[in-house]
């Protein structure tokens, strides 16, 4: 063997190992992530107004005294990973000192802004989900047709989530908080809804995207539809209505309904039952009716590496979670048209990260 070629062979298996030493310690960014949620790092620098020292960051987050450099270590991980960044004040006796401040990232954790993706955290990291992953092989080798959420508890993803009023919690806040980044994003793509006299929401749950659209457009009736128990208690206005009732048997005429993160939760089957059940509520309008679907749209092609990674990391939540899948454009298109649609159209949506926008038509 040549040095070259013991050269190659060391250079490969060094990669080799960073590579795989990276995935293996990946979920350590993570718990990292949920430490700083739990504890309010964001919200403390925040308050903070100005740039905080580790002791000051100690102090605010009332931790022992005796935690400093554990902390420091904290933010020395979270900082690499662009959640806050250093810089230099002056501290005692004009020695300059390190200083940690927000960055675009951590700005999404601070409570009470309208755009904070916290509860993103506290419904994927502190649920529970993570340590249900420990039941892969058991929900893999066995014959019966189960989630890996069943498989671990017994139930499916959604009794799961109504048999704990945290996680419930916890879910519904997410779901409102990716609510108003679509509200953000609505100002950018206003184009889809204009000229609409009605728009039936499925699976709108408490209608806090319906209510954006409906606030964009005051004249358009709109109903937020969903299951009965989880409408039960929402109260409408004349020009907007809840109604309760199952998608896989019939769904509220409209000039358009509206599909936001809803068929990623099913399998092909499912989704295309759904959008039958969608092409029945438009029909009356011919091609003026159309379905608005907000997905995720697999795109190795035109995506980076990093958006594609993150996508596939969604699949597999949703396949673990309750059988469902993001889709490949080819996919989309293929389940479409089995539905009797006859166009579509994909486009990306500004703010709303990895979600694209799919308008599809009769």
């Amino acid at each position: 063997m040549s040095c070259s070629e013991n050269g190659n062979e060391e250079s490969e298996l060094y990669h080799a190992q960073i590579h795989f030493y990276k995935h293996v310690y990946n979920f350590i960014s993570s718990m990292a992530l949920k430490s700083a949620v739990e504890l309010g790092i964001a919200d403390a620098i925040h308050n903070h107004g100005k740039p905080i020292t580790i002791p000051e960051l100690v102090s605010s987050l009332k931790l022992h005294p005796s935690k400093v450099n554990v902390l420091h270590r904290f933010m020395r991980l979270l900082t690499h990973n662009g959640f806050f960044a250093k810089t230099k004040v002056e501290g005692k006796e004009e020695q300059e000192q390190e200083a940690y401040t927000l960055t675009p990232p951590s700005k999404l954790l601070i409570r009470g802004k309208p755009t904070c993706l916290a509860p993103f955290v506290d419904a994927t990291l502190q649920s529970g989900y993570v340590e249900k992953w420990k039941h892969s092989k058991k929900w893999l080798t066995e014959e019966k047709d189960l989630t890996l959420v069943e498989s671990a508890t017994g139930k499916s993803f959604f009794d799961y989530l109504n048999g704990d009023p945290d996680s419930l919690s916890s879910f519904q806040e997410s779901m409102a908080a990716d609510s108003y980044m679509f509200k953000l994003a609505l100002k950018k793509c206003k184009h889809v809804f204009e000229g609409l006299g009605s728009l039936v929401d499925v699976g709108g749950c408490t209608g806090e995207t319906t209510r954006c659209i409906h606030e964009a457009f005051p004249r358009m009736k709109c109903i937020v539809f969903d299951q009965p128990q989880v409408v039960a208690n929402c109260k409408g206005t004349e020009n907007f209505e809840f109604v309760g009732g199952d998608m896989f048997n019939s769904i509220p005429s409209a000039d358009a309904v509206l599909l936001k993160r809803i068929l990623h939760d099913w399998n092909d089957e499912q989704s295309l039952k759904i959008l039958k059940k969608c092409k029945e509520a438009i029909s009356s309008k011919g091609k003026e009716g159309k379905v608005i679907i907000v997905d995720v749209v697999i795109d190795k092609e035109n995506d980076n590496r990093e958006l594609t990674e993150l996508k596939l990391n969604f699949d597999m939540v949703m396949l673990t979670v309750n059988n469902g899948k993001e889709r490949e454009t080819k996919e989309w298109e293929k389940l479409i048209y089995e539905a009797g649609f006859n166009n579509y159209k994909i486009t990306s949506i500004p703010v709303c990260g990895i979600m694209s926008l799919i308008e599809v038509y009769i």
